[in-house]
């Protein structure tokens, strides 16, 4: 499997990353349909949630960046619109690695260039239907997560049984 190597200089995202890199469970695990169970009631299946999206975490993370990823795909104006705003922050790095920009006579600073192309890109972006891609990754991610993590029932250690009769009991 090939890996992308992204350059991340903050040591604090490093080790956000790698952990959450290692806490990705296995996929066969994850999409195991024998586990999917209706849970009993109300306070177990809040257990259930709690304990599964704590659990799959990394996993869920996954499934939200896919959803990104399908959303832009399958929106060509906003596949531009993003091609756009992202080609103009080249083109400024560019020129600036050579020399200084300069409008009506004012120099511009990098945060200033910056600014421009992202007060020209609102209104791509408005024409693209980023708003609606926005709340509909949000909404799906949502149901999806809360779907799965309301109906996989995880193994449990003799611990968790023990607090869990002892809950019962209260």
């Amino acid at each position: 499997m090939n890996t992308v190597a992204l350059p991340i200089t903050s040591p604090a995202a490093k080790e956000w990353l790698l952990s959450r890199k290692e806490k990705i469970r296995p996929w066969s695990q994850f999409l195991d349909v024998k586990m999917f169970h209706m849970p009993a009631s109300f306070p177990k299946c809040t257990a259930r949630v709690v304990k599964n999206i704590e659990y799959f975490q990394s996993n869920y993370i996954i499934v939200f960046i896919g959803l990104i990823v399908y959303c832009i795909l399958t929106s060509p104006l906003l596949l531009i619109a993003i091609a756009a705003l992202l080609g103009s922050c080249y083109i400024i790095k560019l020129k600036n690695e050579t020399r200084e920009v300069s409008l009506f006579g004012q120099k511009l600073t990098v945060a200033h260039q910056y600014a421009l192309v992202s007060i020209f890109a609102f209104p791509l972006f408005y024409l693209a239907g980023a708003g609606q891609v926005v709340f509909w990754i949000l909404g799906a991610s949502f149901f999806f997560i809360m779907l799965h993590a309301t109906l996989y029932q995880l193994p449990a250690s003799s611990e968790e049984d023990e607090l869990t009769a002892v809950l019962e009991i209260v």
